[in-house]
């Protein structure tokens, strides 16, 4: 841990040419990941890492600097050097001492994912892997792994606040493969949670998830192609809000608003979508992936409404970009590590629930596609036209869901899709992630209920969807 001398040091020091705030950024962090593939061990890693992040700000610039050498030369060194990007007087007063802030722990652990051994995760991870290989003949590879997080931070800022936190991360991995006559089929699953080892071993049913990860795997192999046309599409609750957390949630992050290159930047107040539609960031919710303590500026996180009955009523906001919005940051906040500048990023963003049943919006669906699950997509942040591809998905006709369908990719933009929205139902789930942009990658929950736009692109090889 940085010790609180050196720390105001350091801050005096950077603050001597005219920033207004200075701030350091101080992680110590332990990983760990293991891997089977076809039942023997493929991968054993751990490591730590610690180092500083030293951001000064003035007005509306920032400059930002990181370094793992810890030494009191090494950190003054860091200070001076990006105190030479200002040239004006002191204007912070001298600080004297820092303020510890207790913060509270919304994720508390029984047992730490530390202390689990190795051969302990092995057998946890024979299980799964057994399951889903001796499932079916045409399963060719399967590979179950554990990532574990174990972060120690402290903010040390020129307000004179001292923030230190905890936080500890798992998550599981099933990715399986199948062929046949040519054809290739691969799924996966990674559920994951902040919390100790209890996550692994009292919630998660991992003898049912690898069950749904074979049979759906052998599902999607036989599965037809996906017509191809403009139609009503309905996508499933949990991961299926990985459309709206690409396609909307970056674009209601104050790192591309504050500039003016989001689509909604300047509509707070407008009507962006259809009255029924209600959408929420929440990094409070214990235990959750995208959750956490603290924002990396050290703002206790809130739940932000984003849009409420169809009307643009907020944005995800850090101090800095704050500054541009004159508005104040909301605890949303975050970074990879101390080697990046932390910005606006999302933590668990989803669609809230409406009144409709899943059951019902089937039942009242004519013809369309159901889309439960994605594979990887695309996002023009300039423009919010997107591409999604589709790694299971159905025909529903009369009210029924029929056949899988492969191959399937939805194409629309972030402004247009929402306002299609046209049925939302009351089940809600997350789904978990790891999210990039420009401060790094780090873990969130997309979520949503069950939805049903009613008309999109839909790409895909199998002809026209009335054939079916």
């Amino acid at each position: 841990m940085l010790n609180k001398k050196l720390a105001l040091e350091v801050i005096n020091l950077a603050a001597s040419t005219g920033a207004d705030f200075v701030e350091i950024f101080y992680e110590d962090t332990y990983t760990s990941s293991l891997s089977l593939e076809n039942g023997k061990v493929d991968n054993v890693t751990n490591g730590n890492t610690n180092g500083v992040g030293l951001r000064l700000l003035k007005g509306n610039r920032s400059v930002y600097g990181s370094t793992n050498d810890l030494s009191k030369k090494g950190l003054l060194t860091l200070a001076t050097n990006l105190s030479k990007s200002f040239s004006g007087e002191r204007v912070l007063n001298e600080l004297t001492d820092f303020e510890t802030v207790k913060i509270k722990n919304i994720s508390p652990v029984k047992k730490s994912l530390k202390e689990v051994t190795t051969q302990e995760k092995i057998d946890f991870l024979q299980i799964p892997n057994t399951l889903i290989r001796e499932k079916d003949p045409r399963i060719v590879r399967v590979t179950t792994g554990l990532s574990f997080t174990i972060t120690d931070t402290a903010i040390f800022n020129s307000k004179g606040k001292f923030i230190p936190d905890h936080k500890e991360y798992g998550r599981l991995v099933l990715l399986s493969i199948a062929s046949e006559n040519g054809k290739i089929e691969s799924r996966f699953d990674g559920p994951g949670a902040q919390g100790g080892w209890e996550y692994f071993t009292e919630k998660l049913d991992v003898r049912s998830l690898a069950e749904e990860n074979a049979s759906k795997l052998i599902m999607m192999l036989g599965a037809k192609e996906c017509p191809s046309g403009k139609f009503p599409v309905i996508i499933g609750n949990g991961w299926g809000g990985v459309i709206f957390h690409e396609a909307c949630g970056h674009q209601l992050e104050a790192t591309s608003v504050a500039k003016g290159l989001s689509v909604f930047s300047g509509k707070k107040g407008e009507k962006i979508a259809n009255d029924i539609v209600s959408a929420y960031d929440d990094a409070t919710i214990p235990n959750e992936w995208g959750s956490y303590n603290v924002d990396d500026e050290g703002n206790v996180p809130t739940r932000n409404a984003l849009i409420e009955n169809g009307v643009l009523v907020g944005y995800l906001v850090d101090d800095f970009n704050g500054r541009r919005m004159n508005e104040k940051g909301n605890g949303a906040c975050r970074r990879q590590n101390y080697k990046f500048e932390p910005t606006s990023r999302m933590g668990n963003t989803y669609i809230a629930n409406g009144k409709s049943t899943r059951e019902e919006i089937i039942a009242n669906t004519k013809l369309a596609l159901y889309a439960v699950s994605f594979n990887g997509g695309s996002v023009n942040p300039a423009t919010g036209d997107f591409n999604f591809g589709c790694s299971e998905a159905y025909i529903v006709k009369d009210g029924k869901i029929l056949e899988p369908v492969r191959g399937a990719t939805l194409v629309g933009n972030a402004k247009e899709i929402l306002k299609h929205i046209d049925m939302v139902a009351n089940d809600c789930a997350f789904g978990q992630g790891m999210c990039g942009s420009s401060s790094g990658s780090i873990p969130v929950n997309v979520g949503q209920p069950t939805i049903r736009i009613d008309e999109i692109v839909v790409g895909g090889r199998g002809g026209s969807i009335d054939e079916f």
